[in-house]
């Protein structure tokens, strides 16, 4: 980070630091053990397509990420065309993110499911909702998916959040007292996402005001956060 010089309340120009994503940096608690022992597992997977399943913020993403740098694995989006998305799925695994966000195409869907298998190959899917609410019309794509392993996962507990909040911080360079951690943890939202926000927005706002990252500032935040989902409503 670099500082404005010679400004009130100086603004921090930001720069992007980037949170390590490998397969050490994988912190396992029960809400995402199950996900890790598949992740593992591969390629000798029960069935060759695997649906992560889980709410915004509960490290689908970065599972998937380990997991696609582990397999070798291409990124699919219904936005290609169906020739493109057959021959992707002959060269390597495939990896389909937040399916439900993109909105599935059915017939697309079909013929990647069908040209994975083909392959003798695999692919992994994430998605906030599990496969039953997708309703899904096409009877033979039914029974693909019936076919898949589905792995939950669920909203970190406190002890992920604690771990990653700890490293979120050390990524920036910056030591925190474990008192700070626990009051964040006990008071934001339950999401891996919101604590990346919330670590980035307390670095800024330390910098900018030119003092160490305290309690106050983490109390700062989090109204700033309570401010900006109460004008959400």
């Amino acid at each position: 980070m670099l500082l404005v010089k010679d400004t009130p309340n100086q603004i921090p120009l930001s720069f992007d630091i980037s949170s390590s994503k490998g397969r050490d940096d994988l912190i396992e608690t029960a809400s995402v053990k199950a996900a890790v022992s598949v992740l593992d597992l591969w390629p000798n997977w029960p069935s060759h397509i695997v649906i992560l399943a889980g709410p915004t913020g509960s490290g689908k993403s970065h599972i998937a990420h380990v997991w696609r740098e582990k397999a070798g694995a291409q990124e699919v989006e219904f936005s290609a065309t169906t020739d493109e998305i057959v021959t992707l799925s002959k060269q390597s695994p495939i990896l389909l993110e937040d399916l439900d966000r993109q909105g599935i195409d059915e017939t697309k869907f079909f013929h990647l499911l069908n040209a994975v298998k083909e392959a003798q190959s695999s692919i992994l899917i994430t998605s906030r909702s599990w496969p039953s609410s997708w309703s899904i019309k096409l009877p033979d794509l039914s029974s693909r998916i019936r076919s898949a392993t589905v792995v939950e996962i669920g909203e970190p507990d406190e002890a992920l959040l604690t771990q990653v909040i700890f490293k979120l911080f050390a990524d920036r360079q910056i030591e925190i007292d474990e008192k700070i951690v626990n009051y964040l943890v006990l008071r934001m939202e339950r999401s891996l996402a919101v604590a990346q926000k919330i670590v980035e927005r307390m670095d800024h706002l330390a910098l900018s005001k030119k003092v160490p990252v305290s309690r106050s500032i983490a109390a700062d935040v989090l109204a700033e956060f309570e401010l900006h989902e109460t004008d959400m409503e």
